[in-house]
């Protein structure tokens, strides 16, 4: 195998079932590892936006929030935060909002599963050294974060 980019029209990619002899199979490999390229960029801002979107996402504070309110008859020591506005608040027993944590949470370690397994595919997609595979994931690239990017600006 060659360590240096051509742009030859045989190549076997990822697998042995997926080897490419021919132009029409070149543009047809090309078109996948794009569109392969296109959703990475895609669930990687989907990703993004899940976790910063969701209300679930954001930690509960386990203690009391200071007092703010203070009148004229009590002194400024009184109304200053002390160590019993610190102490824990009794833990609620689960709830269904600590369930749809995990479950956020366990949808998000899947998503990164397929994410990381993606990137290292297009990965060596990339190392095949073919010139035309090389395009198509940097064309993939492009065209996947221009179409994901207005998920990133609602944010």
């Amino acid at each position: 195998m060659s360590m240096t980019f051509g742009w030859s029209s045989s190549v076997t990619l990822l697998f042995d079932f997926w080897d490419v002899h021919g132009p029409a199979g070149m543009v047809l490999s090309v078109f996948v590892v794009l569109l392969l390229t296109v959703f990475y960029e895609v669930l990687k801002v989907w990703r993004l936006w899940l976790s910063s979107s969701s209300k679930l996402a954001q930690p509960q504070s386990a203690y009391t929030p200071p007092p703010t309110y203070r009148s004229d008859s009590t002194s400024a020591l009184d109304s200053s935060p002390s160590e019993s506005s610190l102490t824990p608040i009794e833990t609620p027993p689960p709830t269904a909002s600590t369930t749809s944590r995990w479950l956020l949470h366990a949808i998000q370690t899947a998503l990164h599963m397929l994410q990381v397994s993606l990137g290292y595919m297009l990965m060596l997609c990339v190392m095949s050294y073919n010139t035309w595979i090389f395009l198509g994931v940097v064309l993939g690239s492009v065209l996947g974060y221009f179409i994901s990017f207005p998920l990133v600006v609602q944010k």
